[in-house]
């Protein structure tokens, strides 16, 4: 058991059993023992590798949309560029790289990241100086946003529920003899599941992410009050059923519980929620990361890059196209939405909304 293990379970002997979502909150984010408050988990040297850190292209697709979403919303002045999440900057970097030629688009924005990891934002400054950083995305400045995140909503700590009649019984951690494990709660109503007893049955588990409503809807009120465009990248589906909580250390999936702290704790994304959350703005429809980055260029752009390139430098850039855009690779399994204004265009790459 890890130092947090040791704090969790004297707890739980205290207090009785712990949601979910609060085990993952204290997981990630304790601030001496949480897993992003100590490490920068990025890389081969970490425990996993984000979709910026695979290739360049990546982050110069997505700022070259976000810059066309503000060509098409009629170049507002003074706009924010925001990212939730940046990691380690890489994305932000390459974004802004690509679209230093866009008439306009540098002078207007101003860059904002919403990061709760000491460790990582000293990462990110070290490649985006001149960004000012929030723990909340409500502390942004109220102009026009452009937003990116990849990757982070499924981070946010979850709750799970499995459907035992027309109650709900959900899933707690507890612990015996010095070991946590899983339990579940006595049946009871769940009025936010309520709509769920239509289309699940008893035995049915479904995941619930307390603070991505929030998010959702601050995001969704700026865009509608001020007009903008986000992008989302992440894994999941549209509507959440069964058990996604995962856990990785150094590239392998683990056990959640054995060492809490030590490994990152992440589920899938529910993007029906998150696109109900965000009305008033408008949202896109759900499409695959691979079918996004090919609407967007990205194979041209390899190609390009691929001139002059040989060997081993020429392998690795052939695998990073592959490993984006592939279905059998992150192509179908990450998926992206758009949040736009009443009345303008998705963001490019997205078609309008619709999913079922």
């Amino acid at each position: 058991m890890t130092a947090l293990g040791d704090l969790l379970a004297a707890r739980i002997s205290r207090e009785g059993p712990i949601t979910l979502a609060d085990y993952m909150g204290q997981c990630l984010l304790h601030p001496q023992h949480g897993y992003y408050s100590t490490r920068d988990p990025l890389g081969a040297a970490g425990d996993f590798t984000t979709a910026p850190e695979i290739s360049q292209m990546f982050g110069e697709l997505i700022g070259l949309s976000l810059a066309q979403a503000w060509l098409q919303d009629g170049r507002p002045e003074s706009i924010v560029l925001a990212e939730l999440g940046p990691g380690r900057g890489t994305l932000m970097a390459d974004a802004l790289r690509a679209t230093a030629r866009v008439p306009g688009f540098h002078a207007a924005l101003q860059l904002h990241l919403v990061e709760a990891s000491p460790a990582l934002r000293a990462e990110q400054a070290s490649r985006l100086p001149q960004a000012q950083w929030h723990d909340r995305i409500e502390t942004l400045p109220e102009v026009p946003l452009y937003l990116v995140a990849n990757e982070f909503f499924d981070a946010l700590p979850i709750r799970q529920f499995q459907r035992a009649g027309s109650g709900w019984r959900e899933r707690m951690v507890t612990q015996a003899e010095g070991q946590l494990s899983f339990a579940l709660a006595p049946p009871a109503p769940q009025p936010l599941l309520h709509h769920r007893l239509e289309d699940t049955e008893d035995g049915d588990l479904v995941e619930l992410a307390p603070a991505l409503p929030g998010i959702a809807s601050e995001i969704g009120r700026r865009i509608a009050a001020h007009g903008g465009a986000a992008l989302i990248f992440d894994y999941g589906g549209w509507r959440s059923r069964g058990d996604t909580l995962q856990a990785l250390a150094r590239h392998e999936t683990a056990d959640p519980l054995a060492a809490p702290g030590e490994a990152d704790l992440t589920a899938h994304v529910d993007f029906e929620a998150l696109a109900r959350a965000a009305d008033p703005a408008r949202a896109s429809e759900m499409c695959g990361q691979g079918v996004f980055l090919e609407r967007l260029g990205i194979t041209p752009r390899a190609q390009a890059l691929a001139q002059g390139l040989t060997g081993a430098a020429h392998t690795a850039h052939v695998a990073a196209h592959r490993r984006l855009t592939h279905p059998g690779e992150m192509g179908d399994l990450f998926k992206v939405l758009g949040l736009y204004q009443q009345g303008a265009t998705p963001p490019p790459g997205l078609g309008e909304g619709g999913q079922a």
